[in-house]
C-alpha cells in the first residue's frame, strides 16, 4: 500500500532541495504534479503512483538505505533464494517492506548474527578484507582442547594452502565432556570455525555467530531481527 506524503516533503527526501527551498519552488510554479502546476502547500502525493516533476524534470524518490541485525536461525540459507527449495533469510525480513540482502554467509546449520541491507557501499566495507572486521562466535566443541592446541589456532595454521590469521580464544564454560569456546577471528573463508577446530582435533557441535565488530546480538531473540542506527553501523568496525 502506498502511503500519501506533503508535496514539499517529498520533493526534500527525493533529495531535490531542502524542504524551505522545495516550498519555493512550489510557490514559483515550477513543480507538477501529474502535469498540473501546484503552487499550494501541504498537497499530498503518492509516491510511484503519481508523476511529481520540478521545471519539467521527473523527481524521483531515492530507496532509503536500511541495515538490519538478524539473529538467523539453524535451517535457513543466507541466499536470495535456493534451487532445493530450503527457506532463505529474507524470508524472516518480510515485514521490513523493502529488498534486503545478506552480508557474508552463515552455513545452513550456523545460527546467529547476520547483518541484512541494500547498502552496497556498507555491505563491501565489511566483507572487504583490508577493513580486517572481527567476527565472534561461539563454538560448542568435542571434548576439552589442551592449551598446546589452542595455541595453534592463536598464532595460525595452514588451511588450503595458507595460513589463518591469529585467532582469539577464551573458554566460556564447560558442558560434560565438551566445551563452549569463544574465538575471533576476521577472515571469512568458507566453514572456516569449524575447519580450524577440526584441524586440533575437536570438531564443532554447533556455532553461533555473537558480533560484528563491537556489534553484539544481545538480547535478540532466535529468528528476531532490529534495525540498524548509525551508532550501531559505528560498532562494526570497532
Amino acid at each position: 500500500m502506498h502511503e500519501s506524503i506533503r508535496l514539499q516533503k517529498y520533493l526534500a527526501q527525493c533529495g531535490l532541495a531542502s524542504r524551505r527551498k522545495a516550498e519555493e519552488l512550489i510557490a514559483a510554479g515550477k513543480v507538477t504534479v501529474d502535469g498540473v502546476v501546484v503552487t499550494e502547500m501541504g498537497v499530498l502525493v503518492i509516491s510511484g503512483v503519481q508523476t511529481i516533476a520540478c521545471m519539467g524534470k521527473v523527481v524521483e524518490a531515492r530507496e532509503q538505505l536500511v541495515s538490519y541485525l538478524l539473529n538467523k536461525p539453524k535451517g535457513y540459507v543466507t541466499t536470495l533464494a535456493d534451487p532445493q527449495g530450503r527457506p532463505v533469510v529474507t524470508e524472516l525480513l518480510k515485514e521490513a517492506g523493502t529488498r534486503l540482502f545478506p552480508v557474508g554467509r552463515l552455513d545452513l546449520d550456523t545460527e546467529g548474527a547476520l547483518i541484512l541491507t541494500n547498502d552496497g557501499g556498507l555491505a563491501q566495507q565489511v566483507q572487504h578484507p583490508s577493513h580486517e572486521i572481527n567476527k565472534t562466535y561461539e563454538a560448542l566443541v568435542r571434548g576439552m582442547p589442551d592449551d598446546r592446541k589452542l595455541n595453534l589456532l592463536r598464532s595460525g595454521i595452514p588451511l588450503e594452502g595458507k595460513l589463518t590469521s591469529p585467532a582469539r580464544l577464551r573458554l566460556l564454560s564447560r558442558q560434560g565432556a565438551n566445551c563452549l569456546m569463544e574465538i575471533t577471528i576476521h577472515e571469512g573463508r568458507k566453514r572456516q570455525v569449524k575447519k580450524m577446530f577440526s584441524y586440533i582435533g575437536h570438531p564443532v557441535l554447533s556455532l553461533k555467530r555473537t558480533a560484528y565488530g563491537g556489534l553484539r546480538l544481545g538480547n535478540l531473540q532466535t529468528g528476531r531481527y532490529r534495525r540498524l542506527n548509525s551508532a550501531d553501523l559505528k560498532k562494526i568496525f570497532l
